[in-house]
């Protein structure tokens, strides 16, 4: 593994971070939450049409650039800096991996150069117990978490040719205002049942999405009611849907992991530039030893999750069995987000526990970002039952 950038990569974090500190401050990502969308969508079309990044990692026969999980990873570090509003992790990270993975030649040259150019969001609608489970990350990955052929997740039947989809799916991923839906869902009833995934337009009838008040504005979610629907199988019948989830939650991982190391390391940046403006007892309380030592943890605690997270980029798209890399990488970016925004808040004082500050839009990511992907513990235990580290009450070395 060569650590070392290349110029093209030093470029592209280079452009984006510029254009964030132009177009998305603390203002700008309150007032996008606030709209239909929920994010600007002035600057989505400039994420797209100038920096190309939702084709980032997408072949270049389909519009794509043609680059790596490496670069979708810095450019999600840049954007979870400014905390930006925008549908990259559901489409580029989530939903278009699937659809270049497992869709017929057909269906991608349909969907993906939409997808590239922008034109087309998506989200992937993973029903039950939550997106980290259905990635493989924590818990039962054999398809229970989809509904299992019982009550509750989502159905999928056959009738008059095609396929219906009927049930719902919660904490959908910018799912209000996706033009696509990509919808995890069981077939076959209770006795054969399996997971597959289906596309679904944003204008078939039966189709209810209603989106969610969320802790954290800035990455939103809705509801997604399927009321016996007309949907598109993804791919052929003997897709392994639930292989390529788990595949797609190496990467996923990595780019979450970049982007909760991006978020960290602004919200350590602007707490440290408040500790030397501000004075006690005639001098900056960034001068005391037991604030330095403080923020010296917190910068110790970034500087590794981002190695953990860069390395977890590279394992992803180097496809060599690092497939635990991916879980425990996103562990370490969270604990590390976790406490760069906790140590924001408190050495912020009074100002910082107001909700209209911008610590607190930190803090409201990093226990949003928990709820979805964790919580760390459940990350690194899974991990370690998946290395079968325990076995018999002893460590396997």
């Amino acid at each position: 593994m060569d650590a070392r950038f290349t110029p093209e990569q030093d470029e592209i974090r280079r452009t984006l971070r510029e254009l964030l500190l132009k177009r998305c401050g603390p203002d700008e990502v309150r007032a996008a939450v606030r709209t239909a969308a929920g994010y600007d969508t002035g600057l989505w079309d400039t994420f797209a049409r100038q920096l190309g990044l939702p084709g980032l990692a997408l072949p270049e026969r389909y519009g794509g650039v043609g680059c790596s999980v490496t670069e979708l990873a810095l450019a999600c570090e840049e954007s979870g800096r400014a905390l930006a509003p925008s549908p990259l992790i559901p489409t580029a990270v989530l939903a278009a991996p699937l659809i270049l993975a497992l869709g017929t030649e057909d269906q991608r040259a349909a969907l993906l150069p939409r997808i590239a150019c922008g034109e087309l969001t998506a989200a992937l609608a993973a029903p039950g117990a939550g997106l980290a489970t259905a990635l493989g990350l924590v818990g039962d990955h054999h398809g229970d978490w989809a509904g299992g052929g019982r009550a509750g997740g989502v159905q999928a039947r056959r009738a008059d040719g095609g396929w219906r989809l009927y049930g719902q799916a919660a904490h959908v991923l910018a799912g209000h205002s996706a033009r696509l839906l990509v919808v995890a869902a069981h077939t076959g009833g209770f006795a054969r049942s399996r997971t597959s995934l289906f596309l679904v337009r944003e204008d078939a009838e039966g189709l209810v999405r209603v989106r969610q008040t969320s802790l954290d504005e800035t990455r939103t979610q809705a509801r997604v009611e399927l009321r016996d629907v007309a949907a598109e199988p993804l791919g052929g019948e003997d897709a392994d849907a639930l292989g390529e989830l788990a595949r797609l939650g190496r990467s996923a991982a990595a780019v979450l992991a970049a982007e909760a190391v991006g978020a960290a390391d602004r919200a350590l940046e602007r707490t440290v530039e408040y500790v030397r403006q501000r004075e006690q007892f005639g001098r900056a309380i960034g001068s005391f030893q037991a604030v330095k030592h403080r923020l010296a943890d917190v910068y110790v605690r970034v500087q590794a999750a981002r190695s953990a997270a860069y390395y977890a980029a590279w394992a992803a798209g180097d496809g060599g069995g690092h497939e635990r890399v991916g879980g425990l990488a996103l562990a370490q970016a969270l604990e590390a987000l976790r406490a760069a925004a906790a140590e924001g808040i408190q050495l912020h004082g009074g100002i910082g526990f107001t909700w209209e500050h911008e610590a607190h839009l930190y803090f409201k990511r990093a226990s949003g970002d928990e709820l979805l992907f964790g919580p760390v513990h459940r990350l690194r235990a899974h991990a370690a039952d998946d290395a079968r580290l325990f076995e018999g009450g002893e460590v396997v070395v």
